[in-house]
């Protein structure tokens, strides 16, 4: 690149894309803004254009031009990434996979379906629903299918379905080069070469553009009963969903949700929940089933102060209790209203760990006068906490980051990890290196290979 004018090279670049797709390619001050700004507290930077793409091929022509010009490339998907995963560090032109939001074809009988990147998870889920089928992952955000294979996604089924990596079979990935490859068969294993839908899956966009994904699916249960039950303590709920995964109930979804987020979510979804330390809970099979593992559950859950749950089986119903759940970031904002913003963050560590990791929390952020709700995937050790301050408080601002960086030590001296599903992006890059160690030194190798002008989504994971 040129060092005198590193501008002009992005800007020959905005050029030609606009004699490839026209209209689609904006410049626009609020169009760039809002695809380089997520959801948190992450400071974002604009793009110096957007490409609304319709296909592979416009994906395959706009890598290379940008590789021609040595111009960045950010992917875009939905918007509903955590970690300043899409923010243009360096500036360059931002792929919105939006428009390529085509069901390519579902095969039934095999139990798989090839999708766009754009296609978001309800669309396809009400799609497969004729056919008995669904796609369980489930972040609650109603994210691109390709974002979420880009972030390696999971949510509240991951417990029994697993996360985005277990379900998805194979990608197409445009390359920095501007060459497409095709990874992975529809094929339910293979022992032929490196697992190259692995390397992309968690990649973040920064080794390649995802343009189409390769899906697993699942049948749609006959039979599901969700419910909530109130405990006295976190270390109860966390007892009560260790002793039912060891009994091998199937557990479909289990979250901790702590008596702060259910005060808010009650004000917010017009619940009337006891306020405590909360489990909710569902379970999939054949009503028989289904009945039998709600019974078993109840009486554990009972044996540790466990309240007596009332399950709800109707669809209606158990929509309503899991929206109440998705939208507890929702809640909590509009619950601490003013000049207040969240800090949204996530750990994951063994769940034989977690009420201690969950409690150690809970005292540090009362001992530094900070309001921090949590909220878990109790069931694989995953949880949130959605840290809240004023930003022009300088003092508020360093007792936060303190706090978050003792929640993510305290997370690896468990063995867990920094980060279970919103991924490294801008925001936890510091962390990589200190969970991986040497290991940071072989996926910048494997980055330098694939995309040696490091073009593809710069400044974000283990990039340089």
């Amino acid at each position: 690149m040129d060092k005198q004018s590193p501008k002009a090279h992005i800007a020959r670049a905005i050029e030609s894309a606009k004699a490839l797709l026209g209209d689609r390619l904006s410049t626009a001050q609020v169009v760039r803004d809002h695809h380089g700004k997520d959801l948190t507290w992450n400071e974002g930077a604009a793009p110096d254009a957007v490409a609304f793409v319709q296909s592979t091929n416009e994906v395959q022509q706009l890598v290379q031009i940008c590789a021609a010009e040595k111009c960045p490339v950010i992917p875009y998907g939905t918007g509903t990434s955590l970690e300043g995963h899409f923010t243009a560090i360096h500036g360059g032109i931002c792929i919105d996979l939006s428009g390529m939001n085509e069901i390519l074809e579902v095969n039934a009988a095999d139990m798989d379906a090839r999708v766009q990147a754009g296609v978001t998870r309800k669309q396809l889920n009400v799609a497969l629903r004729d056919q008995g089928l669904m796609f369980p992952i489930d972040p609650g955000a109603d994210a691109s299918i390709g974002g979420m294979a880009s972030t390696r996604a999971s949510g509240t089924n991951a417990v029994r379905y697993g996360t985005m990596r277990e379900n998805v079979m194979g990608l197409t990935v445009v390359l920095a080069d501007g060459r497409v490859i095709k990874t992975g068969t529809r094929a339910r294993k293979s022992s032929a070469g490196y697992d190259l839908t692995r390397l992309f899956v968690g990649a973040e966009g920064t080794l390649g553009v995802i343009t189409e994904v390769q899906l697993k699916l699942h049948g749609i249960p006959e039979a599901m009963s969700a419910g909530i039950c109130a405990f006295p303590s976190v270390e109860d709920c966390c007892n009560t969903t260790i002793e039912a995964i060891q009994s091998g109930i199937p557990l479909a979804r289990i979250e901790l949700v702590d008596d702060e987020h259910i005060k808010a979510i009650n004000a917010y979804s017009k619940l009337t929940m006891p306020v405590a330390q909360t489990l909710f809970v569902e379970f999939h099979g054949t009503p028989a089933g289904v009945a039998e593992q709600s019974q078993r559950f109840a009486e554990i859950a009972a044996a540790n102060g466990g309240g007596v749950i009332d399950f709800v089986t109707k669809e209606e119903d158990r929509l309503k209790l899991w929206q109440a759940r998705h939208d507890a970031f929702w809640a909590t904002k509009a619950w601490r209203q003013g000049t207040q913003e969240a800090f949204s963050t996530d750990v994951c560590v063994p769940i034989s760990r977690l009420a201690e990791c969950v409690e150690a929390t809970r005292k540090d952020l009362v001992a530094h006068n900070l309001y921090g709700p949590i909220i878990g995937h109790v069931g694989d050790g995953n949880f949130h906490v959605a840290m809240f301050c004023n930003p022009s408080d300088v003092d508020e601002v360093k007792r936060v980051k303190m706090v978050y960086g003792r929640l993510i030590d305290r997370a690896l001296a468990m063995g867990g990890t920094c980060t279970g599903e919103h991924g490294i992006g801008a925001g936890k890059r510091a962390y990589l290196e200190k969970e991986h160690g040497e290991g940071v030194w072989v996926m910048r190798a494997i980055k330098l290979a694939l995309d040696p002008f490091n073009l593809m989504n710069p400044g974000k994971n283990a990039g340089p």
